[in-house]
């Protein structure tokens, strides 16, 4: 693999993010990361740049599904990060802890297993796409509920005027600003 820089990076990961008007729903103006993906150079170079973030951070906790990709392989590439999805109802096997939140086209929810994270722990938060910060309220929640901290929220793509930033309590840290 050539590394890139981060302009060439930007510019790279920019040229392969499809919009795709009225998905999910009219109005909506989805970010396809499909052919991201499917480029090995800016796929490695993005979650190198998200694992780099992760230096003192106990913890990764990503939500289904397109958070799981970026979030597994940044833990993986990291120093010492271990991996927790958050996952739709019914879909974790023990006790939970549960929230619900606001998406920019509906609302959702996310679980977790009660003793996925130790008290005191230092998570982070990755994500593919801040819109409204709904799922990122609902993950300081969850993380809260375990009795950890939240240090910081890495994600792909932001959409910069959906304000999702407004009323997180973490640092944000994002490669796209759309």
């Amino acid at each position: 693999m050539n590394p890139l820089n981060q302009e060439e990076l930007l510019k790279r990961i920019a040229a392969k993010i499809v919009d795709v008007p009225d998905f999910p729903e009219t109005g909506i103006l989805f970010k396809d990361i499909t052919p991201l993906l499917a480029d090995h150079d800016a796929l490695h170079a993005t979650i190198q740049w998200m694992a780099d973030a992760l230096e003192d951070i106990d913890y990764v906790i990503s939500p289904e599904a397109r958070g799981f990709i970026f979030g597994t392989a940044a833990a993986c590439m990291s120093r010492k990060a271990g991996f927790i999805p958050l996952r739709k109802p019914g879909k974790l096997p023990r006790n939970v802890f549960s929230e619900t939140y606001g998406l920019e086209y509906g609302t959702d929810e996310l679980q977790m297993h009660i003793d996925d994270l130790p008290k005191g722990a230092k998570v982070a938060f990755i994500d593919d796409v801040l819109a409204t910060g709904g799922t990122l309220k609902a993950c300081e929640k969850l993380v809260a509920s375990a009795g950890a901290t939240l240090e910081k929220a890495l994600f792909l793509i932001e959409l910069d005027f959906l304000q999702g930033r407004e009323g997180t309590g973490c640092a944000i840290q994002t490669l796209i600003h759309c």
